[in-house]
């Protein structure tokens, strides 16, 4: 680990990012360029005192989850955050690692997105990041691990997933979940983790199995969606998605006609905030 090359990289990266480049604020008049070193750390999910001990050369060695952190908060490029890895001592992530780093390009977009749920999720149907309604609104899903990570695993697997969509749309959200991973699995191969997420749900889940044989192939999201909400009911919204050039992450935007009842209830839901609603079912 060079603690000098990593500090000094850290602390570069944080001058050259203003609050509005991660969807902060800017405040009041900032005596020093950049971001503060308590926006990174906040960014990072971790303490002011850690993230200042790593910038003043006397931190321990982050682990690769800390500067998987790190490289979302500070906005890196997949050249950057290897960099980041090796000077801290690590190797360079691998390619499944790889592919749960966020896309700059989409983060900035999210970044602008305050006033109505986005998120952004990889191929395998696992939320990367999401805004503060989005979290309101599906709930949280950091605490997930192996793959219940993905929404594709916990639908056919977790009942409680299903209940944010009407029953009546269940079947063509099935459908949907089944055809957008076998898109993912003839683009990464049957050894991948898609192949081994494949495999999982067709021991567990008759109704997976059922679908799959269908062969059906689509990389897409149902543009117009009703969702239910426990304390809101149903909500209308409409939802674009941007994908990345290799189509390997989708930045998904959740938008109401203005003045609409669903419209209402976005903004309604980012008053209430999401402690109340953290556990709510979950999906797209």
């Amino acid at each position: 680990m060079d603690r000098a090359e990593l500090a000094a990289f850290l602390r570069r990266r944080r001058e050259q990012l203003q609050p509005e480049d991660v969807g902060l604020l800017p405040g009041a008049r900032r005596r020093t360029t950049g971001l503060r070193r308590e926006e990174v750390a906040s960014l990072a999910a971790m303490s002011t005192d850690y993230y200042t001990r790593l910038e003043q050369k006397r931190g321990p060695q982050p682990s690769e989850q800390m500067l998987a952190a790190l490289a979302r908060a500070l906005r890196l490029s997949d050249d950057e955050r290897n960099y980041l890895f090796v000077v801290a001592g690590r190797n360079a992530p691998s390619p499944a690692a790889t592919a749960a780093h966020v896309a700059p390009a989409l983060l900035r977009v999210l970044d602008r997105l305050s006033d109505t749920p986005a998120l952004i999720l990889s191929n395998l149907g696992e939320v990367l990041v999401q805004n503060r309604l989005a979290e309101a609104l599906y709930g949280g899903s950091s605490h997930y691990t192996g793959f219940a990570r993905s929404e594709i695993y916990r639908w056919f697997t977790d009942p409680a997933q299903r209940l944010i969509y009407p029953e009546h749309d269940r079947d063509r959200q099935s459908r949907a979940l089944v055809a957008n991973l076998r898109a993912a699995h003839g683009s990464m191969g049957p050894h991948s983790r898609a192949g081994e997420m494949v495999r999982a749900l067709r021991r567990e889940s008759a109704e997976f199995s059922r679908l799959w044989e269908r062969h059906e192939v689509a990389k897409r999201f149902e543009d117009h969606k009703v969702l239910v909400h426990p304390q809101l009911g149903e909500i209308e919204v409409d939802c674009q998605a941007l994908f990345t050039e290799d189509q390997s992450q989708a930045l998904l935007v959740l938008t109401a006609p203005p003045r609409s009842a669903a419209s209402e209830k976005l903004q309604l839901l980012g008053v209430l905030g999401h402690e109340q609603f953290k556990d709510a079912g979950q999906g797209r």
